[in-house]
Formats: structure tokens, C-alpha cells, sequence
């Protein structure tokens, strides 16, 4: 099952997300869950690279991408950031309903641990 979190800050305003596991849909290579998935989060992580005057913190590993907001980014930042991680959130959670048992969203609270 994949699993999608996404980090809420105080004000509830999303400030990253991790994408963690394989789907099991179909076989590696195949799997249409997982490259909807893969495609959609790292779509989202290029263009916050590429819109942000400050990068995002980006960690990929096999099964599982994180990506978090930089802290001090500009009023227009914030805005465009929102943008694309609110796509982001509207794809996953229609794969999520779409496939239910391959995909799961989640939400938490953004913490200094997280």
C-alpha cells in the first residue's frame, strides 16, 4: 500500500508531504497505482523547485519521496506553494478514492521532528 502524508502548519496550510511504500496493484514496472502516484509527487516537487526562490527540502529514497516547505518563503511563495501542493492533494486523494485498498492519505500537524 502506498501511503500519503501530508503536514499541516498551525496556520493549516499544507508545508510538504511524504509519499511512502508500493502500491501492489499490478507487477514492478506495471503498476499503474504506483506511477500515478510517483508521477503526480515528484510533477509537484519540479515545480516547486522550479517556482520557490527557495528550494524545498527533498529526500528520495526506494519507496519513498519527502518534500517540506522552506520556512522563509515570501507572501508570493506561500501562494504559488499552495497552489501546487493543492493539486498535488486533489490528484492523490481521487487515486485514494479511485483505488482505495492501494492508496491511503493522511494528515498531521507539521512539527520540527516531522
Amino acid at each position: 500500500m502506498i501511503r500519503v502524508t501530508f503536514w499541516r502548519g498551525r496556520d493549516g496550510e499544507l508545508g510538504g508531504f511524504r509519499v511512502t511504500g508500493h502500491a501492489g496493484y499490478g507487477p514492478k514496472g506495471g503498476d499503474i497505482v504506483c506511477a500515478a502516484v510517483s508521477a503526480l509527487a515528484q510533477t509537484a516537487v519540479l515545480g516547486l523547485e522550479d517556482q520557490l526562490e527557495g528550494k524545498p527540502q527533498v529526500t528520495i529514497s526506494d519507496g519513498d519521496l519527502q518534500c517540506r516547505l522552506p520556512a522563509d518563503l515570501s507572501p508570493a511563495g506561500a501562494r504559488t506553494a499552495r497552489v501546487i501542493l493543492r493539486t498535488l492533494e486533489v490528484g492523490l486523494n481521487t487515486i485514494a478514492t479511485d483505488y482505495r485498498p492501494y492508496v491511503q492519505v493522511e494528515y498531521k500537524t507539521l512539527t520540527s521532528e516531522t
